[in-house]
């Protein structure tokens, strides 16, 4: 039984993540389109390769340069006219930096006939940056935010008004180039000027939510940062067109998918999960002690989407789906079920793992091997916790990044 369960779980995440890769979305918002005067392509985020691919091979011969910047690793070879640059993830580094700078200096000097093709995806926060502020001050910011437990939109709010292409930034950039946006989304909601910080999108946020978020988590800045916070954004762009392609909804509905298909009565949770990894795992955990006796009606799964955060309290190594599946470990323990959740990127925090996965008979083989559940949670240290009895999920890049999707199979 608990074999058949890991065996369901890896065939319920591959099916998942190929139904949300970006190449049939980005085909089908530039089929048919006609651009006057000279394309160039851009693309930022951890999905930026794929959706890069996906375009050259559409518009073919039409590209007069572009772009791609995207996470170590995540190239997976040459796209013909299109040069290819990786930088840092989840804090921005040099190479983000530099990598930035040749974008703005490819779409500088364009006319109003030209395009620029933006192709924007989750990560790109970090990847496409050039700071208003020294780049070890920006870094050490986003380690802060990191730490704090702040959500990704409290993150961008102030990571925007921090720097030179964010919040709106590198639409007037292009001006008066036309942008055309093609956005995945990986923020629930699909928050446009949040997404990857908004580079070519109208700031909805405001200096007082800035200003706000700074005091709420005690972040630590300088005289410049915090008079950034107070230097409002731009709130109308006239040269860019926005198509979103792709969400966490549509994870979800391909989880529930393929549990169907695996004899699995699916139940969608939620798919705009939030809150504490640890919180969402042990809620996970209660759901299936309360169905495990009650399989009347068959085998049950159920799905939640979304993003949950980490407020680090250790100095481990792991990631949200990592401590989330880890969490509900105890809370399982004898039960013919299983709990895994997964980053749809292929990457869950700075490591190699998309994710976790626990069941049954995982609580007695850590309290086998003297790892204490509540312990290894205090130090955020649930990868090794989960190394150790085979339950890191590993992918690879996937070249998609939607959230993530987190499963409760009962078998």
């Amino acid at each position: 039984m608990i074999k058949a369960l890991r065996e369901d779980a890896n065939r319920i995440i591959s099916a998942s993540i190929q139904a949300v890769l970006p190449d049939e979305a980005v085909r089908r918002a530039l089929v048919g389109k006609v651009f006057p005067g000279r394309i160039y392509l851009v693309a930022a985020g951890k999905a930026a390769w794929q959706m890069a691919r996906t375009a050259a091979d559409v518009l073919h011969d039409s590209l007069s340069g572009g772009i791609v910047i995207t996470k170590y690793g995540h190239v997976k070879g040459p796209i013909a006219g299109v040069t290819c640059r990786e930088a840092g993830h989840p804090v921005p580094d040099e190479n983000s930096f530099t990598a930035a700078e040749a974008a703005l200096e490819l779409v500088r000097d364009l006319d109003s006939s030209d395009t620029v093709l933006f192709l924007l995806s989750g990560g790109g926060s970090a990847l496409f940056e050039k700071p208003l502020i020294p780049g070890k001050e920006l870094a050490d910011i986003t380690r802060q935010l990191l730490a704090s437990g702040a959500d990704i939109v409290e993150m961008n709010t102030i990571r925007k008004r921090l720097s030179a292409v964010k919040g709106g930034r590198f639409a007037l950039a292009c001006a008066p180039a036309q942008v055309f946006s093609i956005v995945l989304s990986d923020i629930v909601g699909d928050p446009l000027d949040m997404i990857a910080s908004g580079p070519a999108y109208p700031d909805r946020s405001t200096c007082e939510e800035a200003v706000t978020i700074a005091e709420k988590y005690q972040l630590k800045l300088s005289s410049a940062a915090r008079e950034l916070l107070r230097q409002e954004t731009p709130k109308e762009l006239t040269n860019v067109t926005t198509v979103v392609t792709g969400s966490v909804r549509e994870l979800c509905a391909a989880a529930a998918a393929a549990c169907r298909e695996l004899g699995y009565e699916p139940v969608l949770l939620t798919d705009s999960l939030t809150g504490e990894a640890r919180e969402a795992g042990r809620l996970l955990a209660d759901i299936v002690q309360k169905n495990a006796n009650d399989l009347t009606g068959g085998r049950k799964a159920f799905i939640a989407g979304g993003e949950t955060v980490v407020h680090l309290t250790g100095k481990g190594m792991g990631g949200r789906n990592q401590e989330l599946a880890l969490a509900a470990a105890p809370g399982i323990a004898g039960l013919p079920a299983a709990v895994f959740s997964v980053g749809s990127d292929g990457t869950d925090g700075p490591t190699d793992a998309a994710g976790g996965y626990v069941d049954g008979e995982t609580a007695a083989e850590l309290a086998r091997q003297g790892i204490d559940v509540s312990r290894v949670l205090a130090e955020n240290d649930s990868y090794h916790a989960l190394q150790a009895v085979g339950g890191l999920i590993v992918t690879g890049p996937t070249g998609t990044n939607v959230n993530d999707v987190a499963v409760a199979l009962i078998g």
